[in-house]
């Protein structure tokens, strides 16, 4: 029998001790991580050109399936019947014509920075599955695969032919699959983004051609494709006139000149061009500001580019510093602030009669509403925007159906998890759909309502943060931090919008049952709050800024009353996981233990410090420096508290040789930590028993970190 060492010994009853009170702290929860996160998630919410039927996505514990509905009744109907928690997500989704068929992508995963197109095998299948274009009758029936490895589907007017990107050509095939897929579009160029004439007639589509791109229009097989005003530029975004006889697009410069400062903030230039979509000529017609706020936004969606009705072109600009929708008259002239306020517009969509723009925004007359989303509604020819779902819940997705009379969104409140929803377009309640499919124990009425909280960065900044803790309770009680990926995401007083963050949120809500006091801090990099904070100087590589956000919350908590400030955590994922390393390496005496999934932990891949030719940028070295301080791993060195790294091994948006080479520095450095790896799953975990796996763990380490002094790491 092998004999242990008394520091063994000390550690295996400090362990036993610490289980002891994780299995206790399990038994106060009102909850499981299982039952917080079994609520079904709907996205892909679509709409039908005309009449009234609209469709959505559920994902029910990792069973993902197309589901319908339509007026008057709007009883949901589930319309595919795929049974497995197999990883594979369903993207796309698009209402052909008047709606008889659903087309959708199968697979993939379409959220990565690279290969979204590429098969997922979560389930460590021995042979992977294959991403597929598909359509099924709105009516019912077996779905039909149109397309091997097709993405990005377009349905022409008529709703009888879907175009769609495959292997860099646009391809055409019948939505019924009555007649094989063909290509139409070809040659050396990556060809994306098909866009049909109101006609039927046409297609537009972006030729992307490495340091430039353009804009071109397919007309058949016989005649050659109309190029828009061809350039060095890069064209994009091309969207069709009312009438079919003109195309707006985005113009920016293409890539190449002299190297400049990596460090110094500077405009990337803009401008709306409209052309002839029949003989190609094309005009300026407007240049965004030349400022650092007059770049394109980065919010979702980018400049939203849509040409309304009275020949009104609408767009999304961030020059006067919030993302602000405007819109200009096609025959030039100064653009029309169509929502004026301190608040952002996302998730924009255009009616049918190109009168009106929806969209999600954190705007309405109660203050907390920057921490929250509406559905808002703007004519697209006057400033007169209105909050249509004001209160205390959360929409998100608007959109309107065919024939004006219903508008779909989906909501949610700090309890309730997000359904679909309709309301009467000339106003009126809403109706959630599906309430049922909420499992019967899932616990709602246990979930805290999320407290708003504005504390002061050192540097004067105000951060918004969402303070969850369950009421009660005697004694000291531990803390977590938790930090967002993105960055440039807001986490929100109630259930997200986003499927990553419900699963956050739902997390927190399970610490919170625990007996935590829980921090989620929207720190600056982060979109609601304006330019200045989410494009501010000195940040990500450039000098992490946003990190004294973090520490400030973890201070803010220190000095709460009820809070032992020996017992500060920290988690978070992606970027949230890089300012988790970041924490755990600069500042173990505050935070003293953490969970870091998928983090970044090198900034200094970020800086371009190739040479160009002859040329070296001038702020190379610098810039290196301040990247490298910037990372994690330059913080090795100080980091004393206990880590848990959790990471898929097929992440397409951080590698996994992040943590690979994370983990052999802190072995280095005998820090302590513990390592959970996921095979074959992605950053988003499209498995729901992988991100189950994930959280039930999350909960365990922190809880078994935190919730007693004696497993306080030595510092």
């Amino acid at each position: 029998m092998k004999t242990r060492t008394p520091r063994a010994v000390a550690i295996a009853l400090a362990s036993a001790v610490t289980l002891a009170c994780s299995a206790l702290g399990a038994q106060r929860a009102s909850f499981t991580v299982e039952q917080v996160r079994s609520y079904p998630f709907p996205q892909n919410l679509t709409a039908a050109t005309s009449g009234s039927r609209i469709a959505w996505t559920l994902n029910e514990r990792g069973v993902r399936n197309v589901f319908v509905a339509e007026g008057r009744s709007f009883e949901p109907r589930q319309l595919t019947r795929y049974a497995a928690d197999d990883g594979q997500e369903l993207t796309s989704v698009t209402l052909a014509g008047t709606g008889d068929w659903v087309v959708y992508v199968r697979g993939g995963d379409h959220g990565s920075n690279w290969e979204e197109e590429v098969a997922v095998n979560a389930a460590s299948a021995p042979m992977p599955p294959k991403v597929g274009l598909w359509s099924i009758p709105f009516a019912g029936g077996e779905p039909k695969l149109l397309a091997e490895g097709g993405d990005a589907p377009a349905v022409s007017p008529d709703g009888r032919t879907v175009a769609f990107v495959k292997n860099h050509q646009i391809w055409t095939v019948p939505v019924d699959g009555s007649a094989p897929a063909k290509a139409i579009v070809g040659g050396r160029a990556e060809n994306d983004d098909p866009r049909w004439s109101p006609d039927g007639g046409r297609i537009a589509f972006v030729s992307g051609r490495g340091d430039h791109s353009f804009v071109g229009i397919y007309g058949s097989d016989s005649t050659p494709i109309v190029w828009i005003a061809p350039s060095t530029s890069r064209d994009d975004s091309p969207r069709w006139s009312r009438d079919g006889t003109r195309i707006v697009f985005v113009r920016r410069p293409g890539s190449g000149g002299a190297p400049d400062s990596i460090l110094a903030r500077r405009h990337s230039p803009w401008s709306l061009w409209t052309g002839d979509a029949a003989t190609g000529a094309a005009r300026q017609l407007w240049k965004a500001p030349e400022t650092v706020r007059g770049s394109p936004p980065t919010t979702q969606g980018g400049i939203n580019l849509a040409w309304g009705a009275g020949d009104r072109i609408a767009f999304l600009s961030y020059h006067d510093g919030w993302p602000h929708l405007y819109s200009i008259s096609a025959s030039g002239g100064t653009p029309l602030l169509l929502t004026a306020g301190d608040y952002m517009a996302e998730y924009i969509t255009l009616t049918p009669d190109g009168k009106h723009l929806l969209f999600a925004g954190n705007a309405g007359g109660d203050v907390d509403d920057i921490d929250r989303r509406h559905v808002v509604r703007a004519p697209i020819d006057r400033a007169a925007f209105e909050v249509l779902t004001p209160g205390t819940g959360l929409e998100w997705t608007p959109v309107a159906t065919g024939d004006g009379q219903t508008i779909a969104y989906i909501g949610a409140t700090a309890q309730r998890p997000p359904l679909p929803v309709v309301m009467p377009a000339r106003g009126g309640a809403g109706r959630a759909l599906g309430a049922e499919r909420v499992p019967r124990d899932f616990p709602t009425q246990q979930l805290v309502v999320p407290r708003k909280v504005v504390y002061k960065a050192p540097d004067g900044v105000s951060v918004h943060a969402q303070l969850f803790e369950r009421s009660g309770g005697s004694g000291k009680k531990p803390a977590v931090i938790f930090v967002h990926g993105g960055p440039p995401r807001q986490m929100l007083l109630g259930w997200h919008y986003s499927d990553y963050y419900s699963n956050a949120y739902a997390l927190n809500q399970s610490l919170a049952s625990r007996g935590f006091v829980v921090l989620s801090v929207n720190y600056r990099l982060g979109i609601g709050y304006g330019f200045d904070f989410h494009r501010p100087s000195d940040a990500g590589a450039q000098g992490a800024a946003e990190y004294v956000d973090v520490k400030a919350g973890a201070e803010w908590l220190a000095a709460q009353p009820q809070v032992d400030a020996s017992r500060i955590g920290i988690w978070g994922g992606s970027y949230g996981g890089f300012l988790t390393a970041l924490a755990l390496g600069r500042d173990s005496r505050l935070f003293a233990a953490g969970v870091d999934i998928h983090g970044v932990h090198d900034m200094t891949a970020r800086v371009a410090a190739r040479r160009e030719g002859y040329e070296q940028y001038p702020d190379v070295a610098r810039a290196q420096e301040v990247a490298w301080q910037s990372s994690p791993i330059a913080h090795v060195s100080r980091w004393k508290s206990p880590v848990l790294l959790i990471h898929g091994d097929d992440d397409r948006n951080v590698r996994f040789s992040a943590t690979v080479d994370l983990v052999q520095r802190l072995a280095a450095a005998k820090v302590p930590f513990e390592e959970i790896v996921i095979p074959d799953d992605t950053h988003h975990f499209m498995r729901f028993a992988n991100q189950l796996r994930v959280n039930a763990a999350t909960a365990e380490f922190l809880e078994r970190r935190l919730g007693t002094r004696a497993v306080r790491a030595e510092q």
